[in-house]
């Protein structure tokens, strides 16, 4: 049997870090959304009783570092499943880029096993799962538009955002999550609207929108690398109503209305950036 998921792409609207917990993570208040860049799951059963994962992209391991390895091995404990599975990644979300490409392989892993093998797990039974593997993971396994709070594992669906086009740019640079969280300074950080931002979601208010949408460790990550605030300055004097780092970086969303606008930006940048994608909103509802 061959079963195939999507496994798109998140952006962060809004994040924001309240302080360090007890047990080491930060706690975080995180608007995202999904956009239509997609990795391609297929998940393949096996005889036997082992995982196996193949991705077409060489900085992704194809072991049990894998996060979509670890979810298919924490899907199976749980639920007592004893088939195999082979796990192959079809890689078009850039790599180390803020926009939780892993995360979401791995919560298309958890839905997928769920469906292949008929194990009947509740959306929060999954959630609760995929917070045990990373907080991005839980967002992904819904992957509308939603408030993620704690280190992320706690989720809250908001509306839609409007309708538009976004630019997404990345340099030539992969930041790590554990990279960036270390160095932040609580006293200096910039808090963004996270309320002013789910109201403009509430009232479909793009431009107030663009106004309120922000990064808290932009004010982390552009000091260490200069070149994501210069993909930011650009999208903005290129024609973006805004624009805000997506996770702890490199990647920045530039929005815009208009395709003829989207399209000037990502002229752009192509010749700055080594990945530039005019991608749309998924969340339509």
């Amino acid at each position: 049997m061959v079963l195939f998921e999507r496994a798109p792409a998140k952006i962060n609207l809004s994040l924001d870090v309240l302080g360090k917990r007890e047990d080491g993570f930060h706690e975080v208040e995180m608007i995202m959304t999904t956009v239509d860049l997609a990795d391609r799951i297929e998940l393949h059963t096996l005889d036997e009783n082992r995982i196996e994962v193949s991705t077409d992209n060489q900085y992704v391991p194809n072991d049990e570092r894998n996060l979509a390895y670890k979810a298919a091995l924490a899907f199976k404990n749980r639920y007592q499943l004893h088939q195999g599975v082979r796990i192959n990644i079809q890689k078009n979300i850039p790599v180390s880029a803020g926009l939780g490409g892993g995360s979401s392989d791995a919560a298309a892993v958890l839905r997928g096993l769920n469906r292949m093998w008929s194990a009947g797990a509740s959306m929060d039974e999954l959630v609760e799962l995929g917070a045990v593997l990373g907080s991005d993971v839980p967002f992904c396994i819904a992957g509308t538009t939603a408030l993620g709070t704690g280190h992320g594992e706690k989720i809250r669906t908001l509306a839609s955002p409007p309708s538009c086009y976004v630019v997404l740019a990345k340099p030539s640079i992969g930041i790590s999550t554990r990279h960036i969280f270390p160095r932040v300074n609580m006293e200096t950080l910039h808090h963004p609207p996270t309320d002013a931002v789910i109201r403009c979601l509430e009232e479909k208010d793009f431009e107030k929108l663009c106004h309120h949408i922000g990064n808290a460790l932009e004010s982390v990550t552009f000091p260490l690398y200069p070149e994501v605030k210069q993909i930011k300055d650009k999208m903005l004097q290129t024609g973006a109503s805004g624009a805000v780092m997506s996770g702890s970086g490199p990647t920045v969303a530039g929005f815009t209305r208009h395709f003829s606008k989207a399209r000037r930006i990502y002229n752009g940048l192509k010749g700055f950036c080594s990945e530039v994608y005019i991608v749309q909103l998924l969340d339509r509802r």
